[in-house]
């Protein structure tokens, strides 16, 4: 045993002291954790890694550390991270021990002695960094994994109302309080983890969602609004969704049911991006139930079949308000010609859209001819040039 050796030796437990109270008072991890923990196993863990260090000074052949030296530090790092310890807060600690060691080396070796203890120093941390850092990211990798596979069970059992209390304590998620559920449309698959971060962000928190059914959870009352806003700037494209509000967990089913039964109308209906709710589409939630009735009325709008453009006249009329200066802005007509097309469209369905019973009629007519096309059939488009060739005939 070299004098130097039995100089560190001596200095061994004050450095962990010193270690252990500037790892709280510079690494912010160290600094929430408990006094009794900072003194135990933090203490227990730097204690170790001094005595692989005195290993390397006493030794002077081979490597900078002993066989089993790097197993140890790899076996403890993994479960530093398993421990949900962050790797910044894992490399503050080895490079203060590194500092803490260096100034005592300074301290107490001779002039002789400390180029050689300083470069055993290094070669430890070479040895040690490398292997520590990936078995750190190896142990994350697989926890996160894992929290992945919890977390799309638990969001899984509470949209289908099955019990979750479980897998909620497992993926260390509180559900409690009201919910927002929320199911998107894009216009092309953005990538999942992109959607991800973006909800992340909004909320400041990970959001619990199925990218394959794409929709989310989101805690109290959210800004849906918002972050669809946020959403369509992140992913560089239109987003349609809906949203259903849970006051409780056990609602999260239903309202995930209300959320999709919203998001297919819109859909349907080719409404405009943005965001929905029943209230929105609550007239066209109840045209769309199946049966007689329904077809009965879409079949109001059979004889414009043939004509395009007083469809078209008439969809634009009722969108606007039945506002007629709008509309004749809209389609770039004379009112001149939009009062006449009007009246075609009276005179074809029988209907007079001047008695507001007949003209709320036409509309209900409208939505349920919309939910019977299919989605890329409801707008006509080009016909203008033909319409005048009706119109002139």
């Amino acid at each position: 045993m070299s004098d130097l050796h039995a100089r560190m030796a001596a200095r061994v437990g004050d450095l962990t002291a010193v270690v252990v109270a500037r790892c709280a008072a510079e690494a912010p991890f160290y600094g929430a954790l408990p006094r009794a923990t900072l003194q135990g196993e933090v203490a227990r863990s730097i204690a170790a890694v001094h005595t692989i260090l005195l290993r390397a000074l006493r030794d002077d052949g081979g490597g900078p550390m002993g066989p089993g030296d790097l197993t140890r530090l790899i076996e403890w790092s993994a479960r530093r991270a398993e421990e949900r310890v962050p790797l910044e807060a894992v490399i503050a600690a080895y490079l203060i021990g590194a500092e803490v060691w260096w100034q005592t080396l300074t301290e107490v070796a001779e002039p002789g002695e400390l180029a050689g203890a300083g470069g055993k120093l290094l070669a430890c941390l070479h040895a040690a960094l490398p292997a520590v850092v990936l078995a750190h990211q190896n142990a994350q990798e697989d926890l996160h994994s894992e929290d992945k596979r919890v977390r799309r069970a638990l969001l899984g059992a509470l949209l289908a109302g099955r019990p979750y209390e479980e897998l909620a304590g497992v993926a260390r998620v509180a559900v409690v309080g009201e919910y927002e559920v929320v199911a998107f449309a894009f216009e092309s698959d953005p990538p999942s983890r992109l959607v991800q971060s973006s909800l992340d962000a909004f909320t400041g928190i990970p959001v619990l969602m199925d990218h394959v059914a794409r929709i989310a959870l989101l805690p109290g009352r959210s800004d849906v609004p918002g972050l669809v806003a946020r959403l369509e700037k992140d992913v560089g494209q239109p987003v349609r969704a809906a949203a259903a509000r849970s006051s409780v967990p056990a609602a999260i089913s239903s309202a995930a049911q209300e959320a999709d039964r919203v998001l297919d109308l819109v859909r349907r209906l080719g409404r405009p991006p943005g965001c929905y709710r029943l209230d929105d589409v609550l007239l066209e939630h109840q045209l769309a139930r199946p049966g007689d009735g329904l077809v009965r009325l879409a079949a109001k709008l059979d004889p414009l079949g043939e004509h395009p453009y007083l469809l078209e006249t008439l969809r634009v009329f009722v969108e606007r308000g039945l506002n007629r200066r709008q509309t004749a802005l809209e389609l770039c007509v004379h009112r001149n010609t939009l009062d006449y097309r009007l009246q075609r469209v009276s005179a074809l369905t029988g209907l007079d859209l001047a008695v507001p019973a007949q003209a709320r009629l036409i509309q209900a007519a409208l939505v349920a001819r919309d939910l019977a096309a299919p989605a890329d059939h409801r707008g006509v488009t080009g016909w203008q040039g033909s319409a005048g060739a009706a119109e002139s005939g």
